[in-house]
């Protein structure tokens, strides 16, 4: 049976190291440190993907699967996120916020252009989903 506490999935999802770390342009490092099929629910899994951005760095404007509910915990510095066409916020360490299936994050970067920025995004996706983000084109 899988059971985790929650500091120790923090740990796993800080600590994991997964080859396919990839960049998500303009200074984002985005790494899957965690993926396991969700036993009770057929289909669906959780996937914890890691994004660093450098001072000033962001990712593009994207939208994720359908399929993906994503809870993100800033982890480290302030990240200025719009999501829809809701006003963009900007998130300290320690807070969150979650995206529904479907919307789009037209802005996601870093607050600072002197500190790094870390989030932890948190997917409950489909299983088979590969391609967790998809540019926007303008």
């Amino acid at each position: 049976m899988f059971r985790h506490s929650l500091p120790a999935l923090a740990f796993v999802f800080l600590t994991a190291s997964v080859a396919g770390a990839q960049a998500a342009g303009n200074d984002a490092k985005v790494t899957l440190v965690y993926e396991h099929e969700l036993p009770n629910v057929p289909g669906k899994s959780i996937k914890g993907i890691l994004v660093e951005y450098a001072p000033g760095g962001r990712s593009a404007a994207h939208m994720h699967p359908n399929s993906a509910f994503i809870y993100a915990t800033v982890l480290e510095g302030a990240i200025r996120s719009q999501v829809n066409d809701d006003p963009a916020k900007v998130y300290r360490a320690g807070e969150n916020f979650s995206e529904m299936p479907g919307d789009r994050h037209s802005v996601s970067a870093n607050a600072s252009k002197t500190k790094p920025a870390r989030l932890l995004a948190v997917f409950v996706v489909n299983t088979d989903e590969k391609d967790l983000t998809t540019p926007i084109k303008k």
